[in-house]
């Protein structure tokens, strides 16, 4: 494949890949709507969840019916997936993909509007102990799958048993799927955090990616304020309200904004050091704190206010909506406290297998041929990139020619090879089911330190509302 077609398979994912990678987000646990996870507030959906989406039209990703109804049965398999242009692709691919080792196979896709319908068709059947009504598989966000598991034991199957090869993944994707040393989920769509520049912005103040790449954040800083003097361009940008930097410069430093389950906060030293980078930043003119995920998305991105953007992969098609830039931009690691190539990842989603499965080694095996590092998994994942722009947790599939060319928008750099090599070099560090509320709390208390309020009081009292929300 020319890179030309790779480069092409932006026009067809633009602003709903930007944001569905995360796995649209979720208001029912938290009111943030941001991150990878937030997809919904990002394409501006305005339809409310409910369990009864879950019953929404099947849409089969394959046109040609089998005529014997037990046969199909047995070769087919149901889904609950969201975004039409994103994850919906990516499980047509696998379809596809399999069908050369079943011919028969057939994968019924049941669209969903958003990830809270699967949550809450989740929660319904939980609830009322009946799981018939859940189909075989689910796409579920990463954050939100250990409170699920937790909460409803029996809507889950592990996959221990599945023909997988997991040191093929990340440890940090794994971490979400994995629960008390259990297996539940195939992991899909990479959330792994990239660091975009303009290379024509750095060039005017003399300066290259590669200048840019294993610096500390206050050399960071010193290079943001003198291209914001030469050129009016912040080197950063974020949504202000949803704000994901505190979660992502932490977790390059192999530190979690919760210890034991319980917030870590006031007496983590690492956090209150980002907390006060970030108000450097933006008092320093380096950072630009939108108001919100619009205005971070189509302001300070397509609006061309920033020379470089930081966050998970998936904003990919929110820089290249700006054609006039094209070739102006590449990408590389993160900038870390003390120096040093940052990773993290931010956002994403993983398929798991229900417990009202009734094929349950079928599923296995259609999970682990396609999305797992089996036969099928390279080119499933080469056709989920060039359809969806879903790029692959699997690093043996992010070895084809496919993820080898380059990409004309961003200089022909080659990458979507090099971020499959930077999730695997991700941390994993602690999750939390209130993982959403801490970025509600985090960025409430980042704001009233910017209006000249106690570093220290600010932090505590974030600390206090996530300890509230959780019942302590």
């Amino acid at each position: 494949m020319k890179k030309q077609v790779v480069s092409a398979l932006t026009a067809s994912v633009l602003a709903a890949a930007m944001i569905a990678g995360c796995g649209s987000s979720s208001s029912t646990a938290s009111s943030a709507a941001s991150s990878a996870g937030s997809t919904s507030a990002a394409a501006s959906t305005s339809a409310a969840s409910s369990a009864d989406a879950a019953t929404s039209e099947s849409v089969s990703s394959s046109s040609t019916p089998t005529a014997d109804v037990a046969d199909e049965d047995e070769h087919t398999l149901s889904v609950y997936a969201w975004d039409k242009n994103f994850n919906i692709p990516a499980l047509e691919a696998a379809e596809k993909a399999y069908q050369k080792k079943d011919p028969d196979f057939k994968l019924d896709i049941i669209e969903q509007s958003q990830s809270s319908d699967v949550e809450d068709a989740v929660t319904l059947a939980g609830s009322s102990g009946d799981y018939s009504q859940l189909p075989d598989i689910v796409l579920f966000q990463d954050h939100y799958i250990q409170r699920y598991v937790n909460d409803y034991p029996d809507a889950w199957m592990s996959v221990d048993d599945a023909d997988v090869n997991w040191d093929d993944f990340g440890a940090e994707k794994l971490s979400y799927s994995t629960i008390d040393g259990v297996h539940y989920g195939f992991p899909v769509d990479n959330g792994t955090v990239i660091m975009a520049y303009r290379t024509d912005i750095l060039e005017q103040c003399g300066y290259t990616v590669d200048d840019m790449t294993g610096i500390s954040w206050d050399q960071f800083d010193e290079i943001g304020k003198e291209v914001y003097e030469k050129t009016g361009k912040y080197l950063l940008s974020m949504d202000g309200d949803g704000n994901d930097l505190p979660y992502m410069m932490l977790q390059a430093e192999g530190v979690s904004q919760f210890k034991d389950g319980e917030p870590y906060m006031s007496d983590n030293q690492t956090f209150k050091d980002v907390i006060n980078m970030i108000v450097k930043l933006q008092q320093d003119n380096v950072l630009y704190l939108a108001n919100d995920w619009s205005d971070y998305t189509d302001q300070t991105i397509v609006g061309d206010m920033v020379a470089g953007v930081m966050n998970g992969n998936w904003i990919i098609p929110t820089i290249e909506q700006v054609e006039e830039n094209s070739g102006k931009w590449e990408i590389t690691s993160m900038p870390t406290l003390k120096g040093g190539e940052g990773y993290a990842s931010n956002g994403g989603s993983s398929l798991y297998i229900t417990g009202n499965c009734s094929k349950p080694d079928l599923a296995k095996d259609f999970l682990a041929y396609t999305f797992g590092g089996g036969e099928g998994s390279q080119e499933t994942y080469d056709d989920a990139l060039t359809n969806g722009g879903v790029i692959t947790c699997c690093i043996s599939a992010g070895k084809s020619d496919v993820y080898q060319q380059g990409v004309a928008y961003f200089n022909d750099q080659p990458i979507y090879s090099k971020i499959v090599e930077m999730g695997a070099n991700v941390k994993p560090v602690e999750q939390s089911d209130y993982h959403y509320t801490a970025r509600e709390q985090v960025a409430a208390a980042i704001q009233n330190i910017i209006n000249g309020a106690d570093v220290d009081q600010s932090i505590q009292d974030a600390e206090d509302q996530v300890k509230f929300a959780m019942g302590e």
